[in-house]
């Protein structure tokens, strides 16, 4: 009996160690693939004047989504920084989802909005719209007050009134860079089959935030959010920008993405059954082109930049990543029907298989592999080759990742300036796998069990402001 149950923790050290490397191994191939691509994108972005382009080919008509729910503290600079973006032709549509809070009125007082009249053009199901204003001082913002009824709903009430052929996406707490919607629409303009595309994500905490702009880039002052930073980092630049050289971009942050309306409207715009509706629209596009043989492109684009508020207390961070989890989870059960299908090509065989078997199931294999390592240790068992194999692959190779993500961000963007927060980037990287990555896996697996359980709900995300985010 001793001898079945030693083959059988062999067998399960020897699955744990296989996820490890699947896992660390592709980030790797897709860090060398991004160091590839940003370097020629960067050598070219070094003659692309976004302005200058869109000038040349026409600026497209846009609309923004900002879906609002208690975003008072932060909605007033978030749209000021909107209301400034260098782009010829674009709309605004706050869509305040029945906030609890003063949202409301400190929109009506900041942007002095009176009652208005707005046709919908399309007639996707969602809650009552309360009423519909526009602003005095700004022609081009709306502002849409109603029912709450989730993120997914809001967008959709937004998509309802939008009248141009292309809408962005993005959270009310964002601040979108000047010359994002310039650089963000360069794929629809350079390739006519681009249905929808998404931008990268940074952390605006240690910031310093002046008229809706970020005007001084630094650190945060606490640990927990400059750890999110460098995942950030790692997250976009050394695994979004792989996946969109392989084209077979799964996912496009809620916080930052712009697609063609004509076609989100045919697929019946967002779905209001998942707290993951971002990554679930994408993948409904991909299955939905790919099932109809209409030629179509996603891509990820590197430059254009939304700076977003993190969590810096844990607990708010765990309800995210547990609603993170939650959301991948609800999303590639309700698609399964294209993990290892032929028929979905690169995406049904090679991104799908990788998000469902290593990010979705991940949490359970390498929550199991921590607690078994630390047992073995606790009771002499673990061999000395099982250990540094461990060490190796589990923490070692995922230390290399987080370096290599720096050297991307510098060798391409060079978005820290001084010496000093860059070493410390580097530091972070080394760290990081030393708790807060445990800690990220925990609250991943919390999110499988409420997935498992049939938990609904958003969760709460308390926000300090724009004005608070000053580096030190």
């Amino acid at each position: 009996m001793r001898h079945l149950v030693w083959i059988i923790l062999q067998d399960i050290n020897l699955l744990i160690l296989l996820y490890f490397l699947s896992i660390n191994s592709f980030y790797l191939i897709t860090s060398l693939i991004a160091f590839r691509f940003l370097k020629k994108y960067a050598k070219r972005m070094k003659l692309f004047d976004a302005n200058e382009v869109v000038a040349i080919t026409g600026s497209p008509p846009i609309t923004l989504f900002a879906p609002a729910y208690n975003e008072e503290a932060t909605c007033v600079h978030s749209i000021r920084s909107l209301l400034t973006l260098q782009y010829a032709d674009y709309e605004i549509i706050v869509i305040n989802d029945g906030s609890k809070d003063a949202t409301m009125q400190t929109l009506i007082d900041a942007f002095e909005l009176k009652a208005a009249h707005r046709y919908p053009i399309e007639n996707v199901p969602t809650k009552t719209v309360k009423q519909i204003y526009w602003s005095a001082i700004h022609p081009n913002l709306w502002v849409i007050d109603k029912v709450n009824g989730g993120k997914a709903d809001a967008l959709n009430c937004g998509l309802n009134y939008c009248s141009t052929p292309y809408f962005c996406a993005m959270d009310a707490d964002s601040l979108l860079e000047p010359d994002a919607l310039s650089r963000i629409i360069r794929p629809f303009l350079e390739d006519e089959r681009t249905i929808a595309a998404g931008g990268i994500i940074r952390i605006v905490n240690g910031c310093e935030v002046n008229g809706g702009m970020v005007t001084k880039i630094g650190l945060p002052e606490k640990l927990l959010p400059r750890l999110q930073v460098l995942e950030y980092l790692r997250a976009f630049l050394a695994g979004r920008m792989g996946w969109d050289a392989l084209q077979a971009t799964l996912i496009i942050s809620g916080a930052f993405g712009i697609f063609r309306r004509s076609i989100v409207a045919e697929v019946g715009g967002y779905s209001i059954g998942t707290v993951g509706e971002d990554m679930e629209l994408v993948v409904r596009l991909h299955r939905h082109c790919l099932e109809n043989k209409i030629p179509y492109r996603i891509s990820f684009v590197p430059d254009p930049v939304a700076w977003t508020e993190c969590p810096e207390q844990r607990k708010i961070l765990g309800r995210q990543r547990e609603r993170w989890q939650r959301g991948l989870v609800q999303v590639l059960t309700r698609h399964r029907k294209m993990l290892m299908n032929p028929r979905y090509g690169r995406i049904g065989l090679l991104a799908y298989p990788f998000f469902f078997f290593l990010e979705m199931l991940g949490p359970i294999v390498e929550f199991s592999g921590y607690i078994l390592f630390i047992v073995a240790l606790i009771f002499g068992s673990v061999t000395i080759s099982y250990a540094v194999a461990f060490l190796m692959i589990a923490i070692l190779l995922g230390v290399a990742l987080s370096i290599a993500a720096v050297g991307l961000e510098e060798l391409s963007f060079h978005r820290y300036p001084t010496t000093r927060d860059v070493l410390h980037l580097f530091w972070l990287a080394v760290i990081e796998s030393f708790g807060y990555r445990q800690m990220l896996t925990y609250y991943r697996l919390k999110g499988i069990i409420f997935a498992m359980r049939g938990v609904k709900s958003w969760g709460v995300m308390e926000r300090q402001g724009f004005t608070q985010q000053v580096s030190k």
